[in-house]
This record gives C-alpha cells, sequence and structure tokens, in this order.
C-alpha cells in the first residue's frame, strides 16, 4: 500500500496536466484521494493541511485557480435553507437520531429541498474547466450515514465539468469502505473515476 506521502506525489503529477490525466469522462472529471482517518498519520487535520499545500503546489506550477470547498458547509447550507436545524434538533428529540439523520438523507438529496449537489452546482457553474480545480473535503460530516459518497458522485455526472479531487476518508479492501464503517458502493466500477490510495 503506498504511503499518504506517495499517494499526494502521484496526484501532483496527474493535476500538473492539462487537463488532468485522471479525466477518464468528461461527464465527470473527478479523482478521489482516499485516507484512513483511523491511521495516526492521515487525520483530518493532516489531510487539510496537505491539502492546503498540494494546492499552493499546484497553482504556482500551472497558474490555475484551486477552489477549496468544504463539503461540510454545503451540507449545513442544505439543512439551514430547507427547514433549520431546529428542525432537526425537535424531530431527533421526539424521534431519536435516526429519524433525525433520516430527515437529513432527505434535505441532502430531494430536489424538493435543497440538495446539495444543487448547492455544489451552483457554487461551481461559473467556474472555468481549463484554468480552475476543485478539491471537495470534509466528506466525514457525512457519518454515520446520513448520505452517500457514491450518491454525490453520481448525482453530479455531467453537472460539474470543473475537474475536481474528492479526499474520501476511508479504507480499502476489494472496494472503498467509507470511514472504514461500512462497504460502500465502489466508485472506480461505477463511474469510473481514479482512486489514489487503491491496492496499489
Amino acid at each position: 500500500m503506498l504511503s499518504l506521502k506517495e499517494r499526494v506525489e502521484l496526484l501532483e503529477r496527474d493535476l500538473q496536466a492539462s487537463p488532468p490525466t485522471f479525466t477518464i469522462s468528461a461527464d465527470l472529471p473527478f479523482a478521489i484521494l482516499r485516507y484512513d482517518p483511523a491511521n495516526a498519520h492521515e487525520t483530518e487535520w493532516h489531510i487539510r493541511r496537505e491539502m492546503k499545500h498540494l494546492a499552493t503546489r499546484i497553482q504556482n506550477a500551472t497558474g490555475k485557480i484551486i477552489h477549496l470547498i468544504s463539503l461540510a458547509r454545503l451540507y449545513w447550507q442544505s439543512i439551514d435553507e430547507s427547514e433549520g436545524t431546529d428542525e432537526i434538533v425537535a424531530l431527533e428529540r421526539n424521534r431519536g437520531f435516526l429519524a433525525a439523520e433520516a430527515q437529513v438523507g432527505d434535505y441532502l438529496s430531494d430536489p424538493d429541498w435543497r440538495a446539495i449537489t444543487d448547492l455544489l452546482v451552483e457554487t461551481t457553474r461559473e467556474m472555468h474547466p481549463t484554468n480552475e480545480l476543485l478539491f471537495l473535503y470534509r466528506a466525514a460530516v457525512f457519518a454515520p450515514s446520513s448520505y452517500r459518497v457514491s450518491t454525490l458522485l453520481e448525482r453530479l455526472m455531467g453537472r460539474v465539468r470543473v475537474p475536481a479531487v474528492l479526499f474520501y476518508p476511508g479504507t480499502w479492501s476489494t472496494s472503498l469502505n467509507y470511514m472504514g464503517m461500512r462497504a460502500d458502493e465502489e466508485p472506480l466500477g461505477s463511474y469510473r473515476v481514479k482512486i489514489y490510495g487503491r491496492e496499489q
């Protein structure tokens, strides 16, 4: 298994090309950098620092603008612009955590509310796919099971044209396992995106 440093180096090399060499499909120009949040050297704070350093190096090498977008920010925006946190707090108090988590899942995925994919598409609408790149981080906000990362990829297909890297907290056995807690759908097979952090 490659170290985090080796994974980042491979990604950095691919990001310096135009378009990035990880781009397999124009409909989903995404890559996944997997990190293990249980590893003392791959904590969320360590990853954010590595991500910011990587963004600076890529911007200096290519002149491209790197946008760092927190999925946690979009998560809370979705809740706030749907029914608000007070409703979720009241629902959890009255019916328990699982009911509240299911409701949050509806906000994040249902276009009748403020789906997180719609928010992300709106955020990236004015970005130029040749001159700009997107780093998505804080995917741990979906734990334990309010939203599936595979759903995010599925619903972004054909809607985001800017090359993007998703920083994914999880483990790898034969597929990605979100947060090391459950077997997630494998984006490589379903969505044809390159994963840095497979069993290389």
